[in-house]
């Protein structure tokens, strides 16, 4: 009997998720407490600055008081999805909410002022031109979506599925399909690829979507275009 090809892609997927997961740093405890780790995502991560995700605005060595971390993955999500109540009370009685919540693979700088817009709405495109004035961010209210630039679209991507992948959170059908195209159309870049490294050493694992992108493809059960 032929073993299915979705058993072998599945399988496929469950080993290097598991080679990744351990790495070179599997004696090192992977997760700690959110506020026990800003400290390491600011000195460790960006020591020597960065840019903002949502508008690529530069900052240096020193933190600046109106850029702080974005979960990529909305904390409300895991919220709900753990059904541990509002956000401080899943931080008092919820093992896995702060281990989730400390990851820093989805942790990003992020202008305050874009971060507090974004909140918990859904990732989408939306009509009409780029966002004007100093920032391409755009947002409908209404619809509870966010539409971020395109250069840094398959970094959320990427960062939404190992969430979802590595902690069993839910991504809906459409938001899957836009994450996966916006995987496809922008690649890993070189700045992905240096948190990647560094999140291993602080932190204990990898994200294997970074590191074999067409994992994407497995994961949600479809091919490249040709």
């Amino acid at each position: 009997m032929k073993t299915p090809k979705t058993s072998l892609f599945s399988t496929l997927l469950a080993t290097l998720l598991l080679l990744s997961a351990t790495g070179a740093q599997a004696g090192k405890k992977p997760d700690g407490e959110y506020f026990e780790t800003l400290p390491r995502f600011w000195g460790g991560l960006y020591s020597n600055g960065g840019e903002t995700l949502y508008c690529g605005r530069p900052f240096g060595k020193r933190y600046r008081r109106d850029i702080n971390a974005e979960h990529v993955f909305p904390m409300a999500w895991v919220a709900n999805s753990l059904k541990c109540g509002k956000r401080k009370t899943c931080r008092q009685k919820s093992n896995r909410f702060n281990t989730i919540e400390a990851d820093m693979h989805n942790l990003f700088p992020a202008l305050r002022k874009f971060n507090q817009l974004r909140g918990a709405y859904a990732f989408g495109e939306l009509p009409g031109e780029p966002g004007k004035g100093r920032c391409d961010f755009e947002i409908d209210k209404r619809k509870r979506v966010v539409e971020p630039r395109p250069a840094v679209r398959g970094d959320i991507a990427r960062a939404m599925f190992y969430m979802s992948n590595r902690y069993n959170l839910t991504l809906f059908k459409r938001q899957k399909a836009l994450l996966l195209r916006w995987h496809r159309q922008d690649p890993p870049s070189a700045e992905e690829r240096r948190r990647n490294n560094i999140i291993q050493k602080l932190q204990g694992r990898r994200n294997p979507f970074i590191d074999n992108p067409e994992l994407a493809n497995l994961l949600l059960g479809s091919r490249p275009p040709p």
